[in-house]
């Protein structure tokens, strides 16, 4: 519990101060976090480690004077089909300052979700890395681009998926130090490659071979499967 102070409240419960300031109950079998009293750092932390797995966006987006950018996020999911939109969260850096991708999107409101398979998991993780502002990160990691059908950033060319987007809305919560920024995009068009589709024409989660994010450094694979009939 991070060296925290524990009252014995009775009942088999203890409470104290935990990690980072925050508010830990222990009772028998579990533990309880007051996550309005977690400094957001380690609000991150929890949450991270136990929002799992989570797909990967490789977002591409491109600045007003056509500089590239590309970055991962694991905040990602697909939120309806009608209309086709999807939403990814690129939080405040540990500043308070914006990252490239929504700078860019606030100068050219389109962007290309890249999904991430296992053999391109190095080069996502590369493109992690903070550079300077306006470096491309497809030129300093070796990335092939291609261009996309109708947005202007490019897509990654290796990329299994790939869906082109505008932008619908973006959305703030919080303020500061990895407060979010959720971008919401409507899905123009997709890129799929012919390699992952099975003999019907549809998506094999074999061929495909996505990877998700997991806590801290470690990362999960989608080769172990189960099918449940849905009633």
């Amino acid at each position: 519990m991070g060296g925290g102070a524990f009252a014995d409240r009775g009942g088999g419960s203890r409470v104290g101060k935990g990690l980072a300031g925050g508010v830990v109950r222990c009772v028998i079998g579990a533990m309880e976090l007051d996550f309005s009293a977690l400094a957001p750092r380690e609000a991150y932390r929890w949450m991270i480690g136990t929002i799992l797995p989570r797909p990967i966006a490789w977002v591409a987006t491109i600045s007003a004077d056509g500089r590239t950018n590309l970055a991962p996020f694991s905040f990602f999911q697909g939120i309806t089909a009608n209309p086709p939109t999807l939403m990814f969260v690129p939080v405040n850096k540990r500043d308070g300052t914006p990252k490239d991708t929504l700078r860019n999107l606030r100068e050219v409101p389109e962007f290309v979700v890249n999904l991430v398979s296992f053999d391109l998991g190095e080069k996502m993780n590369a493109s992690s890395a903070e550079l300077p502002h306006g470096e491309s990160e497809f030129a300093a990691f070796g990335i092939e681009a291609a261009p996309s059908t109708r947005v202007r950033p490019p897509r990654v060319a290796a990329a299994p998926v790939a869906f082109e987007c505008t932008v619908h809305s973006i959305v703030l919560i919080g303020e500061g130090p990895l407060a979010a920024n959720v971008v919401f995009g409507r899905i123009l068009n997709a890129h799929v490659r012919n390699d992952v589709l099975d003999a019907a024409g549809r998506p094999d989660p074999a061929k495909l071979d996505l990877i998700g994010r997991l806590g801290g450094n470690s990362y999960a694979r989608t080769t172990e499967r189960f099918e449940l009939e849905r009633p």
